[in-house]
């Protein structure tokens, strides 16, 4: 399947639907089959001793599925997470950017699964390991042509 969307579409689109939190996510590569996705760590992402914060890393796990369906699917802004997993790896380093590198599992219908590896930036070890699942708006109706 080709990419409904390119990097720069993407982040536009993404900067419309999301003008409170548009800053912090940057689309570094984009391909038929994944896309690496960049949380740009600022002092609010960060936890008491120094290390970016779950919900910060969930967040970069949730919009790194979402943008990958985006970019296979096309302006989908109503697809939902329906499931999470997130399993906390290794202490990521505070001074650094977040690197997600997403692959979609399944992209079906009704469904869509995605599977997460984040990074520190520089380090090739993972911090942390989520897998997403959405669900879509049925093709033709009102949901599925929003946005």
């Amino acid at each position: 399947m080709s990419l409904a969307m390119s990097r720069e579409d993407l982040m536009e689109y993404l900067r419309q639907i999301f003008p409170q939190v548009h800053r912090d996510f940057v689309v570094e590569k984009l391909d038929e089959d994944s896309i690496e996705m960049r949380l740009v760590v600022e002092d609010r992402h960060l936890r008491p001793g120094g290390t970016v914060s779950g919900p910060s890393m969930f967040g970069l796990a949730d919009v790194s599925v979402y943008a990958m369906i985006l970019a296979r699917k096309g302006r989908q802004s109503l697809a939902v997470t329906t499931n999470s997993s997130l399993d906390f790896l290794r202490k990521p380093e505070g001074g650094k950017d977040m690197i997600a590198r997403c692959r979609l599992l399944k992209l079906g219908r009704n469904l869509a699964v995605g599977d997460v590896l984040m990074f520190s930036e520089g380090s090739e070890k993972p911090v942390a390991r989520a897998t997403m699942t959405y669900s879509l708006p049925p093709e033709g109706s009102a949901a599925a042509a929003f946005g």
